[in-house]
């Protein structure tokens, strides 16, 4: 009798996509939204990249860089839908790239939190961001990973017009400590697990 092989006839499994992650910053394009509290995404994923020495490039839907760090396929998204339409372009990047549920994180301004602070969760509500709203609606689905970097309004400014501003020189002046935090968060989650970069970064 010849020796059974478990692997005659069987199909050519796929690549492994478990180690491939999306990482979505959510902004508005334009030179009137540079800067902006609004388009934090932009701004972390720009911070990022530059120390990386990474060039994003314009292909459908938005600015894309893709580069391999420990093990890992890591994408940068920086959507040119404007953030309300968010989720047309993660929806189709997520399908071009063949990106697992679990492997997308989506950085996003937060009004609700204090300044500086982050917090990161697996699913959730879109807690009043049209981003993330739109981006649950394309998805069909709100268990995604989520990281929210605060800019809460402690003025008496009206909300849309805050989040439109740009930084002033107070926040200008630590924003680079507090991206630095937000770049070990992201590398947390995606190299460590959700649940360590919970327990270390939620603060």
């Amino acid at each position: 009798m010849s020796w059974w092989n478990p692997f005659k006839n069987k199909k050519p499994q796929p690549k492994d996509i478990s180690k491939k992650f999306l990482i979505v910053g959510l902004g508005n394009i334009g030179v009137d939204y540079a800067l902006t509290r609004h388009n934090l995404g932009f701004d972390v994923l720009n911070y990022i990249a530059k120390r990386k020495e990474l060039k994003f490039s314009d292909l459908r839907y938005g600015a894309v860089t893709k580069f391999n760090f420990k093990g890992r396929v890591f994408i940068f998204l920086k959507p040119s839908t404007y953030v309300n339409k968010s989720g047309d372009a993660v929806k189709y990047w997520m399908a071009k790239e063949k990106i697992n549920l679990q492997n997308l994180l989506v950085i996003c301004d937060d009004l609700n939190i204090p300044f500086g602070s982050i917090r990161i969760k697996t699913k959730g509500s879109d807690g009043g961001h049209n981003g993330l709203k739109d981006l649950e609606s394309k998805l069909g689905t709100s268990n995604y990973g989520r990281l929210r970097f605060g800019i809460k309004n402690e003025t008496k400014q009206n909300t849309t017009q805050f989040v439109l501003d740009k930084w002033n020189q107070n926040e200008l002046d630590v924003l680079e400590t507090y991206f630095i935090k937000t770049e070990k968060a992201i590398f947390s989650y995606t190299l460590l697990g959700p649940s360590n970069a919970m327990n270390n970064f939620n603060n």
